[in-house]
């Protein structure tokens, strides 16, 4: 007898315990269900791994999930088992017994999700046998690693462009939090040949507040900024090992609970650092970016950038992890000329091809924009993404606008320069002419000849940049992100130039006041709940350490934040909390309400 395939409400419902998709993941659902492939781009926190997981168990058959971290491809697939999913890996950590066997439950027709680093899965035995299996869907994680990781890094990730080849017809579906239109552009031409749907949900998250320090004594400014968030979870991410390790040792000498995480430390003491950060009120974990893919922790207060991060994307997807309950949340970050010089060399250093260098640079050049903007970071974050948005109220720069002072002068000088010589070089080619420098390439094009050649010799070339991405980040330049990185006019530059309009900068170098002390959050539960969600957590905590799992794959903090405020008092009432599936009802509902039971009669008594 033929039993109908479950629907997705019923999948959603029954296995992950949920009542209504949230906003973008119907329709990727839908999609993929229709056998259309997806570029989906959604926010940190918002149900990315939803997307694939529920057309795989309604469609049936094996999909396959390819993932960049053996760490990351551990916990989905713990996640999974504990909501009742045939899922399963393979990877390098695991001996080769344990993925032979994996690869035989596969081949029986016994796994639905089997997950595969772009390593394992690009090798021709392994696609050759996958194919043989009838593979109904290929889902890709965290899929902005395509365009952004150089191919001497992670070469498998560029050759995913041969799947929709070797499996044609499959649907596949590519995921991430963070992709700019050049990211995403890529992304379509490398993976799908440019035919695919994309689903782009907004890219805003208005409860972090976005703040941004010039550097002047790093190490008592980061200690300064922690100590004023008491009692609060959060993130300092670092640029090195070095700075990670010493950063941590700072913060605990003063008496925060901090731990360090980076690829340096061995596999037990990085595991067991998350378990204390996931699981114990009010840790810090100061780390490098080899911390944070994948992490589910709904109550970190705050992200700390002590050094410049990589791109606006790399940024925006750290301080993603920031908030991820809706409650105000900080991403503080500081900045410094130092900072600006390191990332160049890391670029310079990379093995790629020079197009690529110069797109890193591009895009290492909008990010620096956004710290010496003049007006709401918000704005300028979002506009990257291709988002238009009023001041947002709740950046330093709304709140505590910065001095300004009229550089009308010296951004007619650059834009004239700009107009000139054709509106195609980048700035360093601008910056040249400015400063009088006689390149090979500024003799072989005449523009030593041009009237303004030399003119701004008395200011350094790191002045007359920061004023570039000041008229950049204030829309009086456009910068081709997308082609060789040349300066164009827009509108308003064109205003300058013509004498109608005044251009306001932030003077070089820019201190800004210290800030007072940070508004309290307000407390969201009463006495007796924070001891509820104290012993739920602790229950939480030792069946997961009896499973030799992170804590968080039990169940999140959304959703013992539901059972504290719900209080179910049986089964039934517990299946109806956000996050609790069939299988988890069945193997933890009677544990969990005895907790909750006897805090209600205790607190009766």
């Amino acid at each position: 007898m033929n039993h109908a395939a479950p629907s997705k409400h019923q999948i959603l419902k029954d296995v992950f315990g949920f009542d209504e998709f949230r906003p973008g993941q119907e329709t990727v659902v839908d999609a993929l269900l229709t056998g259309q492939s997806v570029l989906a781009v959604m926010p940190t926190g918002s149900g990315k791994s939803l997307c694939f997981q529920v057309p795989a168990l309604v469609s049936g058959g094996l999909s396959v999930v390819v993932s960049p971290l053996i760490a990351l491809m551990q916990d989905q697939v713990a996640a999974l088992r504990l909501a009742g999913v045939a899922a399963d890996s393979i990877n390098s950590s695991r001996n080769r017994d344990e993925n032979v066997a994996a690869w035989r439950r596969a081949a029986a027709g016994e796994t639905r999700l089997l997950y595969l680093s772009p390593e394992r899965l690009m090798t021709e035995p392994m696609l050759a046998a996958l194919n043989k299996l009838g593979v109904t869907l290929i889902a890709i994680d965290e899929a902005h690693c395509i365009s952004q990781w150089g191919p001497a890094f992670r070469p498998e990730y560029e050759m995913l462009s041969r799947l929709r080849d070797v499996f044609p017809g499959v649907p596949i579906v590519a995921l991430t939090a963070t992709a700019d239109e050049v990211t995403r552009s890529d992304i379509v031409a490398r993976l799908f040949g440019r035919k695919v749907d994309e689903v782009v949900l907004g890219f805003d998250r208005p409860n972090i507040k976005l703040t941004v320090e010039p550097k002047s004594g790093s190490k008592q400014q980061l200690l300064a900024f922690v100590k004023a968030h008491p009692k609060q979870s959060g993130i300092v991410y670092c640029l090195s090992r070095k700075k990670t390790e010493e950063a941590a040792a700072l913060l605990a000498a003063n008496g925060v609970r901090a731990l360090p995480y980076h690829a340096g430390m061995n596999k037990d003491e990085r595991e067991a650092n998350q378990n204390s950060f996931m699981t114990e009120p009010y840790m810090v974990m100061v780390a490098t970016i080899a911390f944070g893919m994948g992490i589910d922790k709904s109550d970190v207060r705050f992200v700390v950038h002590a050094d410049l991060p990589a791109s606006l994307e790399a940024y925006y997807q750290e301080i993603g992890r920031a908030g991820r309950d809706g409650a105000p949340a900080r991403a503080h970050m500081l900045f410094g000329q130092g900072d600006i010089r390191m990332r160049r060399m890391f670029i310079d250093q990379e093995e790629s091809s020079e197009e690529r260098k110069r797109r890193e640079k591009r895009r290492l050049e909008a990010l620096v924009s956004y710290c010496e903007a003049q007006s709401c970071r918000r704005r300028i974050l979002l506009s990257y993404f291709g988002e238009t948005a009023a001041p947002c109220g709740n950046c330093d720069l709304c709140l505590e606008p910065a001095a300004l002072a009229d550089g009308t002068a010296d951004a007619q000088r650059i834009l004239e320069i700009v107009q000139r010589t054709g509106e195609r070089y980048g700035a360093t080619h601008i910056v040249d002419i400015l400063r009088g420098a006689r390149t090979e390439k500024i003799v072989a094009m005449g523009h030593d000849r041009l009237r303004l050649f030399g003119c701004g010799a008395a200011r350094k070339k790191e002045e007359w940049r920061a004023l570039i991405r000041q008229l950049v980040a204030g829309s009086f330049l456009l910068h081709d992100l997308e082609g060789y990185g040349g300066l164009s006019l827009l509108d308003k530059g064109r205003a300058v130039l013509a004498g109608e309009l005044a251009f306001q900068h932030r003077p070089l170098p820019a201190r800004r006041a210290r800030r007072g002390r940070e508004d309290e959050i307000a407390a969201a539960l009463s006495g007796d709940q924070e001891q509820l969600l104290a012993e739920l957590k602790a229950l939480r905590f030792a069946l997961a350490k009896a499973r030799h799992l992170p804590a968080y794959l039990i169940f999140s903090d959304k959703t013992l934040l539901d059972m504290v405020r719900q209080r179910p008092r049986n089964l039934h009432e517990f299946a109806m909390v956000n996050g609790v599936g069939s299988t988890k009802l069945k193997d933890f509902g009677a544990q969990f309400l005895a907790v909750l039971t006897k805090d209600r009669t205790a607190s009766a008594a």
